[in-house]
């Protein structure tokens, strides 16, 4: 007898290989924000900034909802619609909570007298202002997505039980997660 050998391949979804190349184009635009930061603080007037207290807020409300949002993919696979429909709201809740933090952070700073952009900033002041304002602009367009699934989900037509598009949504708040904890890591360490 010959076994008989499979030659499937398991190919990604089209839609979650596009999700993966913009997640490394993201990857590679912070890494030349970062390094272009390290390179510019060398220089003369840079001003060492402790980061708002709402940062360290924002941070802890980030990771919340990336597990609030790996339970709602879990609930939609196990088909429990109900608990789903709450996880993916605590997570869009979470995300709009995110990104007031990171603007409360802002006016923390400007309240301390630290102008972010224009006449009177500072290098190492508006480096932060374009980090952090590019990363909570792709908070927002991870909240918008989840906005779309959460209306679909309370939608009353004929559901859909694909898991493509929470999987993708989740992959992708899972990274903006990820890079929250890099970037707070990277301005609290390299000052």
């Amino acid at each position: 007898m010959t076994a008989v050998s499979s030659n499937e391949t398991h190919r990604i979804h089209p839609h979650k290989f596009t999700l993966w190349v913009a997640i490394g184009s993201i990857c590679m635009m912070f890494a030349a924000f970062t390094s272009a930061y390290i390179v510019k603080r060398n220089q003369s007037k840079w001003l060492d900034i402790d980061l708002p207290s709402a940062f360290w807020v924002s941070t802890i409300v980030i990771v919340i909802s990336s597990i609030t949002i790996h339970l709602a993919l879990k609930s939609f696979k196990a088909r429990e619609m109900s608990r789903y429909r709450l996880l993916i709201t605590v997570t869009a809740v979470l995300g709009i909570a995110f990104c007031l933090s990171q603007f409360y952070g802002f006016s923390e700073l400007k309240n301390n007298g630290i102008q972010i952009f224009g006449q009177g900033s500072n290098p190492a002041a508006s480096f932060l202002g374009v980090i952090v304002g590019f990363h909570v602009l792709h908070v927002l367009a991870g909240v918008i997505a989840i906005l779309f699934i959460f209306i679909k989900a309370y939608s009353s037509k004929v559901k859909n039980y694909s898991g493509v598009p929470i999987e993708m949504i989740s992959t992708f708040w899972h990274f903006v997660d990820l890079l929250w904890i890099y970037l707070f890591i990277f301005f609290m360490w390299i000052r």
